[in-house]
């Protein structure tokens, strides 16, 4: 059962390794098949040395296994939240990476300092409120989902393709598990930047709007003009 979406959702997240923005199985990835309405997620705590496709497991839009003998990544439940407050996106991405999620740590929005971060995302990198005392005693990783849905609001995610939760880490998203992924990656590049543009001046002042609409319009604008045709 969607076997090619397994294949995906497996390769981005070997990708996480690669980009060394997981360590050990801090990190998972999934995918949605908008059609049927079935997610495919990576495994609890599964190594990613051993892991392959036959290992992705599939479930409906309640959490329910349909396809896999082994359970979802814990974090399935947040997964699917996002699924639902955002219908145009098609992969979600979970890491722990250490620049962005000492920020996240820190409870702090990561500023649009420059033209890397305005490439990818058109404002800054936005970090939830902390979940209340009952929001994690109750259904934990379902509300870790809807504060991050409360947190973009009314914004086009695919205009803003990730947030940190606070004392948490990293969630990204994208049109796919592949654009997922490389949110999350420029995600921990960016925050790093904007931690060292801290060090080094500490009353730098974030780009301008005009600067911001001129990186992220020539990428994604109605007249985009960056690449190829």
């Amino acid at each position: 059962m969607l076997e090619q979406l397994k294949e995906e959702v497996c390769r981005a997240n070997l990708a996480l390794v690669a980009h060394k923005v997981v360590i050990f199985t801090w990190g998972n990835v999934s995918a949605i098949d908008r059609e049927s309405g079935l997610v495919v997620i990576k495994p609890s705590g599964v190594d990613y040395g051993v892991m392959k496709p036959e290992h992705m497991v599939v479930v409906d839009l309640d959490g329910n296994v349909v396809d896999g003998e082994m359970r979802p990544s814990t974090d399935l439940p947040t997964h699917l939240e996002l699924y639902k407050a955002f219908p145009d996106v098609g992969g979600v991405v979970h890491t722990h990476s250490i620049n962005a999620t000492a920020w996240a740590q820190a409870g702090q929005d990561i500023p649009l300092y420059g033209t890397t971060h305005a490439d990818y995302f058109h404002g800054s990198i936005p970090c939830t409120r902390a979940l209340t005392d009952e929001e994690i005693a109750g259904e934990y990783e379902k509300n870790t989902g809807l504060v991050i849905a409360e947190r973009i609001g009314d914004i086009a995610p695919l205009t803003l393709p990730g947030a940190l939760v606070k004392s948490h880490g990293v969630f990204s998203w994208g049109k796919d598990a592949d654009q997922a992924v490389h949110n999350a990656v420029v995600i921990e590049a960016v925050s790093e930047m904007a931690f060292k543009t801290e060090l080094i001046n500490p009353t730098a002042e974030p780009a301008s709007d005009a600067l911001v609409e001129k990186h992220y319009s020539r990428k994604h604008g109605k007249n985009a003009y960056y690449g190829q045709k």
